[in-house]
Parts: C-alpha cells; structure tokens; sequence
C-alpha cells in the first residue's frame, strides 16, 4: 500500500524525497511489514521530526517551532513501543545534530537538555506500557476501571425500610487506591458486610486490595457466614506474600429481627449505639489476623439492633497514632462518636472520619449500619 502511494506522487517529488537520506531509511523500513497502527504513529511522528529538524536548520530570523520537538519525543513514548521509540529517538538525534550543523543558535544546550530528560521519560513510559501489553494510555484506563470497580463494590446493598448505611472510604494522600476496603451482600433478609485492612499504604497496599476484594467479594454470601474468614485465610496462605496479613471484621445482621453476630480478625473491635441509654458499647470480638497462620480461631459476639441503636466498624487508622495506646484512640473516636447522634448518622459520618484521619496518613475506613 505504501509503495502503490509513493507512485502516485509526481516524478519530481519523487525524486526530491530520495535526496533526504532518512525518509529514504524511513521508507524502507515500513516496507518491511505491514502498516499496524505503531507504524502508521511512528510515520507520522518521523516525518514531522524531519520537517522541523530541516525548517530549524534553514531558519535564519529565529521563527522555527524548534520545541515541538519535544512534543514528538513524548508522543512517542506515549503512542509507540519501545522498538519503534527507540528508532524515533534516533531520527530526533539526527535531525538535532544536522540542525545544529546548519544553525547552531537554534538548537541550544537548553533545548538539548530538555530534549534529554524527555527522551529518558519517553522510555520509561514506553517500557512500563510494553511491560503491561496495552497501547497508549490504555493502562491508565485500565486502573480507573479497577479503582471504579473497588468503589461499586464498597456499596452497601439497599436495604428494606427501617434499615440505613454509610460507608467513607479516606485514602491517604489524597490517593485513588488503598489498602481499606469494604465488600457486602444481602439477599433481603440478611446482610452481610467485611471491612478489611490490607498491611501497607498506598500504592502497594491498594494494588492487594484490588485483587482481595474480588475473592473476598466472591466469598461473601456464597459460603456459609462462619466459615468466611476461615476461607479468607487460606486464600491468603495460597497467595505466598512477604507482607500478606489482613485484618478484618465480618458483621452479619438479620434485618428482620435485627439480631447480628460479630466476628473479627485481628481488626479493631466494632462498637454498638445503644439508643436507651446513649452510650456506645465496644465489641468483645476478637481473632488472630488473617494470613499469618494456617487456622484462625476467632471469638464471636452476638447482640441485637434495636430502632434508634447502630453498630460502627471502623480501620485502625482513625483510632491508631504513634506513641498512644489503641483504647485511648476508639476513645477519641467515640468522643467524636457523639457528635452523629444530634445531626443523625448519615449527615455526621464523613465528617467524623475526616476529623479522625486531619493528623493521621493512613487509609480510612467506616462503615455505619443502624436501625431507623
């Protein structure tokens, strides 16, 4: 196709295109295949190379667009693979060195300079891309799809009437990803709901959650509710991770009756809202965390929900702080529990997790479930 092209051009452009040595190479070598999508990008980002390179070298009054080079350089390390990047960065060389030949001034030790570091980033950017098997900024689609993904998962069910949730998720640093995440199901009669704490921050921490979440997300509601944490845990020996321990409350509640049970593994214990009297109850639950050995035993907690009475789960990072012991943490957090009360819980929650987490960089986690 490309040949068929080339013939069709008048006789003498023909001949003048074979005066310039690198379109002549450029030819030849996207004869050798056939035009994929990078050949077409990486033709047409040479040519523009070569058309700037040789308006730079003949420009005399300082009004050749000598920086759009750098522009080609990162649409190269955006668009194209590593191979193909590599022969761009080659024209990009030349067409500096033959401008620089022809009119030094244009092309000075800032302009080479810049010129470098983009190269270097191009790289990089076309390494990873070439690392993941997706073109362009496909990776970057690919994790907020996740990212939306983890989130439509944290959302709790709806409930029936007389029945209300919240779940503020607070990442630290402001990021998309983290390591708390939150996975429910309800069949209308029972909901149950998993707050878990991946171990770590950040990216890594956030990268584990992304996959837990689904075969956690799996999990629940298809085995039996006694037995979830204890399937958690041989999920996570399967995995093999230097740093593979997660923590986790499970909470199952009969929203007909409003009976619940508790079951925690090595997480913070959850706390009850007791309506009659206004005070706030911590849960007795308690486990080993999960990942670390091969069976975990946990001690379970049964209570009820009354209308007006709530039950708080929460991740360590709005009660822990270096230095402080964890009680005096959860008694901060139900200090400022209090405040939920006279607003009502759903109004209340953010905030309350956003004054928790201002001193903290940690993920955050809460998840609100009360009876209207």
């Amino acid at each position: 196709m490309l040949q068929r092209l080339v013939q069709r051009l008048p006789p003498r452009v023909r001949a003048f295109l074979r005066r310039i040595p690198i379109l002549v190479v450029l030819y030849r070598l996207l004869r050798r295949g056939r035009l994929t999508r990078d050949r077409y990008v990486f033709a047409a980002l040479a040519v523009l190379a070569v058309v700037i390179g040789a308006a730079t070298a003949n420009d005399t009054r300082g009004l050749a667009p000598s920086g759009v080079l750098v522009l080609v350089v990162l649409g190269g390390g955006l668009l194209l693979r590593v191979r193909s990047l590599v022969a761009l960065l080659a024209i990009v060389v030349a067409m500096v060195c033959f401008a620089a030949w022809h009119n030094g001034p244009a092309i000075g030790p800032g302009m080479i300079a810049t010129l470098a570091v983009t190269a270097v980033l191009a790289l990089t950017l076309a390494r990873t891309r070439q690392q993941l098997g997706v073109q362009g900024l496909r990776g970057d689609s690919m994790l907020l799809d996740l990212r939306d993904r983890l989130r439509r998962q944290g959302e709790m069910p709806e409930l029936p009437d007389g029945w209300s949730s919240q779940v503020v998720l607070l990442q630290a640093g402001g990021s998309s990803f983290g390591g708390d995440f939150v996975v429910s199901a309800s069949d209308g009669d029972v909901l149950e709901v998993a707050l878990v704490d991946v171990s770590g921050k950040g990216t890594d921490a956030g990268t584990r959650a992304l996959m837990l979440s689904g075969a956690f997300g799996g999990l629940l509601g298809s085995i039996q509710p006694d037995r979830f944490l204890q399937a958690c845990n041989v999920y996570l020996q399967r995995q093999r991770w230097d740093e593979g321990f997660v923590t986790a409350v499970h909470v199952v509640v009969d929203l007909r009756t409003g009976e619940y049970t508790v079951e925690s593994a090595g997480h913070p214990p959850a706390v009850q809202f007791d309506a009659s009297s206004g005070a706030w109850q911590v849960s007795p639950a308690k486990g080993v965390v999960l990942g670390v050995v091969p069976e975990v035993s946990t001690v379970p907690e049964h209570g009820r929900l009354r209308p007006g009475d709530a039950l708080l789960l929460y991740t360590d990072g709005l009660v822990e702080s270096p230095g402080l012991d964890l009680d005096a943490g959860i008694d901060r957090l139900l200090g400022e529990a209090e405040r939920l009360v006279p607003h009502g819980f759903r109004k209340g929650a953010r905030e309350l997790v956003e004054r928790m987490a201002a001193a903290r960089d940690d993920d955050c986690a809460l998840v609100l479930i009360w009876r209207t």
